[in-house]
Order: structure tokens, then C-alpha cells, then sequence
């Protein structure tokens, strides 16, 4: 893999932060620029490696987060990726010039690493490095993006984005205590791993998607 002329960026951040959208545009736009691009998106759902993933977002394994310890479900998302690598974009990254991920490793670091204690996050860290780069050899990334968004205006766009049905939410999208910790989590990271910040609100509400998509842009390209 070190030879690979790839650029693999991953676009994460707490649930409503754009993620998907960004990733959609950015591939759109180096597309268009005539580069070999493609994005992905994690959990696959179309996939049979997301099962447990599955089970375990919908509350078949336990009604809060905490009911599967960090280390259990983080091996459910390692699996639906290595799963994904071997079966889908393998051979892409082998060939393309940027492969744009919504979510990778990263969402581990930001949502599974928050069950855990603030002294046991180095050692989280190097096992999930360990077991998901060097162990399951996926690919690490070159470049890894964290977009902001205060949790209490994700919570409103995730609102709209199931029309007011709460029960739509998944055991993370539900539990807005869980989701504060999971962005001192990314913080920690972001200060741990030096991870590139783009904040997508300002204050009372999100910027512009042209906006955000356009620094998103400028640091791909810098």
C-alpha cells in the first residue's frame, strides 16, 4: 500500500454535521477536474459486513451506547470496513487519485472512545491503530477532516432530517449526553492526532454549504 499514488481524505464529524453532503460535493468537484475519484460511506449498510454494526445501532444489543463496551463495538465497525476494502475499493485505491471517505477509523476514535475513562484514551488509541492499520491492513489516511458543529444545532438539522419522528434516531443520534462526549472525544483527538478543523456554524447557525465545501476545497488542494 505505500506505494499507492491515492490520496485517501476522510470527512467525519457528530452526527448532522454535513458529512455526507461534503463528501459528495468535494468528489464532484476533483471529478470535474478530471481526476479518478470516488467517495465512500461508513457503515455500509448494503453490506453483510455492517451486521453487527446494524444490531448494534438499532438497540438489539442494548438500549445505550454503554451496553457494548468501546472495544466490542468498535471491532463491529472494523470489520464492516475491512469488509468494504477487500470486497468494493480495494483496487480503487490501488488506481484512483482520491478516495473521499464519509467516516472511516476516525469514528471510533470520536464515538467508541467516548465510553471510555480520559486516562484510557492513548492506550484505546494505539489498539484501534494497531488492530484496524497494521492487524486488518486498511488503509491509513492522508488526511483526516473533523467538521464542527455545536451539538445543539446538529440536533436541530437531525430534527428535520427525520421530521420530528425521535424514534427514527439510532442509539447514538438519540442520546444527546452521549454526543457531548463524543465531541470532547474529538477534540482530544483533534489535539492528539492533529486532526484539520473546519467549523460549519457560526455560533447560531450553520454556514453555507457552498461555503464549507469551498474550505473543504482549499485544503485538499494546498
Amino acid at each position: 500500500m505505500a506505494d499507492t499514488k491515492c490520496k485517501l481524505i476522510v470527512i467525519d464529524g457528530l452526527d448532522g454535521s454535513g458529512k455526507a453532503t461534503q463528501t459528495k460535493l468535494l468528489c464532484e468537484r476533483l471529478c470535474a477536474e478530471g481526476f479518478q475519484a470516488r467517495t465512500l460511506s461508513f457503515p455500509d449498510y448494503e453490506s453483510d459486513g455492517s451486521a453487527a454494526v446494524r444490531m448494534y445501532l438499532g438497540g438489539q444489543l442494548g438500549e445505550s451506547p454503554n451496553d457494548v463496551n468501546a472495544y466490542a463495538a468498535s471491532s463491529f465497525y472494523a470489520v464492516d470496513r475491512v469488509v468494504s476494502y477487500l470486497n468494493s475499493w480495494g483496487k480503487d485505491y490501488r488506481n484512483y487519485d482520491y478516495i473521499i471517505a464519509d467516516r472511516y477509523v476516525t469514528s471510533n476514535i470520536i464515538h467508541q472512545m467516548a465510553k471510555l475513562k480520559a486516562s484510557e484514551r492513548d492506550d484505546y488509541i494505539e489498539w484501534l491503530y494497531d488492530y484496524e492499520y497494521r492487524r486488518l491492513m486498511i488503509p491509513e489516511p492522508d488526511l483526516v477532516i473533523f467538521l464542527d458543529v455545536d451539538p445543539a444545532i446538529s440536533q436541530q438539522l437531525m430534527r428535520g432530517r427525520y421530521h420530528g419522528d425521535d424514534s427514527k434516531k439510532d442509539i447514538h443520534e438519540g442520546n444527546v449526553a452521549y454526543l457531548k462526549s463524543c465531541r470532547k472525544s474529538a477534540a482530544y483527538a483533534i489535539e492528539r492526532l492533529g486532526w484539520t478543523v473546519v467549523k460549519c456554524d457560526d455560533g447560531e447557525k450553520m454556514r453555507s454549504i457552498e461555503e464549507i465545501s469551498d474550505e473543504l476545497y482549499s485544503i485538499i488542494k494546498h
